[in-house]
């Protein structure tokens, strides 16, 4: 999950919104992680993006997961719609193509098929709006989904536009959908759909990064070398955000943190062509919460 700020932990009960800090410094400089990092309009990078969630709505998420342990299925089916919402300019620029929308579904299904998931689309609608266009959380994206959101909490409603900032884009998380159902879902930048010039996150593996959240998953390096981490037991543990392809990384040595960063995982930062695995325990997590949430 790509550009320069994928960074999708959302708050619960929340969307997610990409923080664009006003720190005194160049408007075409972005900060990661402390460290900052030359913006251009050709370059992209994972970062800042939304806001953590808190130790204790984390904790609370954990203990409904512990509560609802065996819970049977509150949607019978695991096959989810997808209904994509591509926003343009006013002058109808950024449209996202059919055949781009066909070949993400087809990533997605790829993506997820070690998993009880699969994904299936169900609409599209094409809206010319500036505001919209341009979009990186706010009022604007409660006015945009407001107007535009479908189905209930068992539907993927998948919006792209040109967000700037930075960003590639931002989720919500299966815990906030009860308390805001509207704002339930994923905004990917248009580029970073199949074909598009967000290289090297143009392969569509933003929008399986994104799913991952909205599926219940954290980043491979939440917590850091903790042994909390992400809240999945297969995923070793991982200081930071893993850039590029960085075969060989690992930023937590201690003997109690075994393996290597896992760098291919789709939920670290790495370039799309780096990622193709989810762990059979973010597979197990992301069925929990699917029973508990959706």
């Amino acid at each position: 999950m790509k550009n320069q700020t994928l960074w999708l932990v959302a708050v619960l009960g929340a969307s997610l919104f990409a923080c664009n800090t006003d720190d005194g410094t160049d408007d075409n400089d972005f900060e990661f992680e402390g460290v900052q990092e030359p913006g251009s309009d050709d370059q992209f990078r994972r970062g800042c993006g939304t806001q953590d969630l808190d130790e204790a709505a984390m904790l609370g998420v954990e203990e409904r997961l512990k509560q609802d342990e065996g819970l049977s299925h509150l949607t019978a089916s695991r096959v989810i719609p997808v209904a994509v919402h591509v926003i343009r300019s006013s002058t109808g620029a950024g449209d996202v193509t059919d055949s781009q929308i066909t070949n993400q579904i087809n990533i997605l299904n790829a993506a997820y098929a070690g998993s009880s998931f699969s994904f299936v689309h169900s609409s599209t609608d094409r809206t010319n709006n500036a505001s919209w266009y341009t979009c990186a959380g706010g009022s604007c994206e409660t006015q945009m989904k407001n107007a535009l959101r479908v189905g209930g909490s068992n539907t993927l409603n998948l919006y792209t536009n040109n967000m700037g900032q930075g960003l590639l884009g931002w989720a919500t998380f299966p815990s906030s959908y009860t308390s805001q159902p509207k704002l339930d879902g994923v905004v990917v930048l248009n580029a970073s759909f199949p074909g598009g010039s967000a290289a090297p996150y143009n392969l569509g593996d933003t929008a399986t990064h994104e799913v991952g959240h909205w599926l219940g998953l954290y980043h491979t390096f939440q917590g850091g070398c903790s042994t909390n981490n992400d809240g999945v037991s297969d995923t070793p543990a991982e200081r930071s955000p893993a850039y590029g392809c960085p075969t060989g990384r690992n930023t937590c040595t201690a003997n109690k943190y075994p393996g290597l960063d896992p760098i291919t995982n789709f939920m670290d930062y790495t370039d799309d062509a780096c990622m193709n695995t989810f762990s059979a325990g973010q597979a197990s997590r992301m069925s929990a919460m699917w029973n508990s949430y959706r």
